[in-house]
């Protein structure tokens, strides 16, 4: 009972992050659930990580840049696959190493760009950097957020649950056809919907806050965060 209780307030917090920033509920929950039980990763934190995106999009629907989203899938495909290929081809840890600089450079270029608009051309070479970043290390967030980083907190959020979830239903069915969404995974899956749904819940009384001038350093912040949790779960 006492790793339920756990499983499910790490839950809750990662999902409060998700619902006010519009990523990061798997780079902050994934490492410490992986170690309560390997299981949890990655099919039941995809399912209880599905209310929370479309719970998201609801709240915020009319503000998502269905166009944009449309634009960085058709990024994401390929970088699936260049993603996939990548993990036979070389070294995880090389891989992954690689991947947490990548994002800590992506955040300093920000910093100091002027800022720019998320046409298409900017969305597709961001969605295929989301295919194979996702693909590889479950981060597939970042990328898009950071072309998102001037945009309304409105917009960020809903274009960025529309986006999970598209990519969420995909990956979860592809789990279901290889087998790997069994009993084991249903309970597991079960512990932690509550504590997404509580912890979403909660992150709706502070949006007003957080849009008042303070999105963006929290975007760039929990980019930063997710790459070194990758760095130092993938040097340890």
């Amino acid at each position: 009972m006492l790793l339920f209780a756990v499983a499910t307030l790490l839950a809750a917090i990662a999902a409060c992050v998700q619902g006010t920033v519009g990523f990061g509920l798997a780079l902050t929950s994934a490492p410490l659930l992986a170690l309560l039980d390997p299981a949890f990763v990655p099919v039941p934190l995809l399912v209880a990580s599905l209310p929370v995106s479309l719970a998201a999009l609801v709240r915020e629907r009319q503000h998502a840049d269905v166009h944009g989203v449309l634009s960085a899938f058709a990024g994401r495909v390929p970088g699936t696959a260049l993603g996939a290929l990548a993990v036979a081809a070389l070294p995880v840890l090389l891989l992954h190493v690689s991947i947490g600089v990548l994002v800590l450079l992506g955040v300093a270029v920000s910093l100091w760009a002027p800022r720019f608009e998320p046409t298409r051309r900017v969305l597709v070479g961001a969605g295929v950097i989301s295919g194979v970043t996702g693909t590889i290390a479950a981060i597939g967030g970042p990328p898009i957020a950071l072309v998102y980083q001037h945009a309304t907190g409105p917009t960020l959020r809903a274009t960025l649950a529309l986006y999970f979830s598209a990519g969420t239903v995909l990956s979860l069915a592809a789990l279901w056809l290889t087998g790997s969404f069994g009993h084991h995974e249903a309970v597991l899956s079960a512990v932690l919907v509550p504590g997404t749904v509580v912890g979403f819940l909660a992150s709706g009384s502070v949006l007003r806050i957080v849009d008042a001038g303070r999105l963006r350093p929290l975007v760039l912040g929990a980019a930063v965060v997710s790459a070194i949790v990758l760095l130092v779960t993938a040097l340890l």
